[in-house]
């Protein structure tokens, strides 16, 4: 039996491996269009792979899936975090967990990762051609065959398609015309541009705890925050990205985003603090010394922009003064015009319609033979290792069944 997987990335190789641990006399090919296999998992994390998140209570794991949790909470039972740290374990390679739960081989490499996945391969004698994309295949009465970018034919018995996300649904019109039902792709995943915004010059400076909305929605997300040369980054600007990633692209990226530096409070106690701070700290310049913790120059800004002269004096300061001041601190208010994908790490929501596969095997349900795994299919994860976990898992439980 000859099994083809188009895709040379992280559910393409668990798929393969998976596949030969389970059916040792199948002959198994992996096609990568580009002329490295992994290419993903190698930039991952800045260069360090995150792997995984921590294992938890499935209830609470799935919820970091904005598509496809209804698919996932199926699949993780078979092959959850816990399994993916105990997999890697077993072929010698240790992952830590970091205090956001995020999880990384103990060197902080992500060659570690690949070269893991690729001995194990040639361990299991899987074949890998890089440089070979996949035009299109047919269905036969044997198999399949496939296409290849040079006009050259391939026949597999089992096929599976494990190609990752693509930015455009043209790029699905090779699975489209088997009439699978494609979900529109779209950016998941991105940092906020506000070309406007008056905290840019501030670039650079994170803040650990904020809330961030999306004005006139339910979005909202609360965690770190970073001020960037564009706009705003960090976990709660790109998780919120994810979770509104369709209204988002609706909108056109054109949306007031509404930061509260406070989260642990409200308007009305910031405002009673800033007012007692007058009697409290009277002679104090209100500049010089940022209160709630937060950083000294963004403190500066947010005084500038109420209004608050640089050398004034918490007495001296008008209750105006310091209604504004409060407003910025749990309320201000940027016009966004724009996005930017996070670094190289493109997610897209999106892809093959979960409903067109069977949830226990990943197989087609229209297509008996053809299988899909990982970022293909319209499940996405917010940042924090949930992507590749959606891909160890939905790889491994293709691998479990291809070659039935």
């Amino acid at each position: 039996m000859r099994i083809v997987i188009v895709g040379g990335g992280a559910s393409g190789f668990m798929a393969a491996i998976t596949a030969a641990e389970n059916f040792p006399n199948a002959e198994i090919l992996i096609l990568e269009k580009n002329r490295t296999v992994l290419n993903k998992v190698r930039i991952s994390g800045g260069g360090r792979c995150n792997v995984t998140h921590n294992p938890s209570d499935l209830r609470f794991f799935i919820k970091n899936y904005p598509r496809g949790e209804k698919l996932l909470r199926k699949q993780l039972p078979a092959f959850d975090a816990a399994a993916t740290v105990n997999w890697f374990e077993t072929k010698g390679v240790k992952l830590k967990t970091e205090a956001d739960g995020r999880m990384f081989p103990v060197t902080d490499s992500s060659h570690t990762i690949i070269e893991c996945l690729l001995r194990t391969a040639r361990n299991h004698k899987i074949e890998i051609r890089t440089s070979t994309g996949v035009d299109s295949f047919t269905k036969t009465p044997e198999g399949f065959t496939l296409k290849l970018h040079d006009d050259e034919l391939l026949t597999a018995d089992r096929l599976l398609i494990a190609t990752g996300g693509y930015p455009r649904l043209s790029s699905f019109d090779w699975i489209q015309e088997h009439e699978h039902q494609i979900i529109n792709p779209l950016p998941s995943l991105f940092t906020f541009n506000t070309p406007n915004n008056f905290l840019l010059p501030l670039a650079g400076v994170s803040v650990q705890d904020t809330l961030v909305k999306i004005a006139g929605t339910k979005h909202e997300w609360r965690g770190p925050l970073l001020i960037t040369h564009w706009g705003f980054s960090g976990p709660a600007v790109l998780k919120l990205s994810a979770w509104g990633a369709r209204d988002l692209a609706e909108k056109d990226y054109k949306f007031i985003c509404r930061i509260n530096w406070l989260p642990e409070t409200n308007e009305e106690k910031v405002r009673e603090f800033l007012i007692s701070e007058k009697t409290n700290t009277g002679k104090q310049q209100i500049t010089s010394h940022a209160r709630f913790g937060l950083p000294l120059r963004l403190w500066k800004a947010l005084t500038e922009k109420a209004e608050i002269p640089e050398t004034l004096r918490w007495s001296e300061a008008t209750n105006k003064m310091l209604n504004r001041l409060a407003e910025l601190l749990t309320n201000a208010q940027f016009e966004v015009n724009g996005k930017t994908t996070f670094k190289e790490e493109f997610v897209t929501c999106g892809g093959v319609a979960t409903g067109d596969v069977n949830p226990e095997t990943l197989e087609s349900r229209s297509m008996p033979g053809l299988f899909f795994a990982g970022e293909v299919l319209d499940v996405d994860g917010i940042t924090g290792g949930f992507n590749f976990q959606n891909a160890w898992t939905t790889g491994f439980i293709a691998g479990t069944h291809i070659g039935r």
